[in-house]
């Protein structure tokens, strides 16, 4: 099985630049969070099963393109949702 060595590096990457002007003007809420079951939740994970190509071209970091993780890099880690995010625009 590969070593994912170019999500790693990617990874790294877009900690250092996207996630830290982000957080910079919008930290998260909160130190940890937590699932409804208390186990901690990463900010982010990365897959073990899928070629690194395909991974990166197709799903890529939140607040990048193709933004299927969302456009903000810590989405709603540093404020909280809004109500039409709930009931939607129409």
């Amino acid at each position: 099985m590969a070593d994912f060595k170019k999500i790693k590096d990617k990874k790294a990457s877009w900690e250092e630049s996207t996630l830290s002007k982000f957080m910079a003007k919008a930290p998260e809420r909160k130190n940890e969070f937590l699932s409804g079951s208390s186990e901690p939740v990463d900010r982010i994970y990365i897959p073990e099963n899928f070629s690194e190509d395909e991974y990166l071209g197709k799903v890529g970091f939140p607040g990048e393109y193709p933004f299927t993780r969302g456009v903000y890099p810590t989405m709603y880690r540093g404020r909280l949702w809004t109500m039409r995010q709930y009931a939607g625009f129409g």
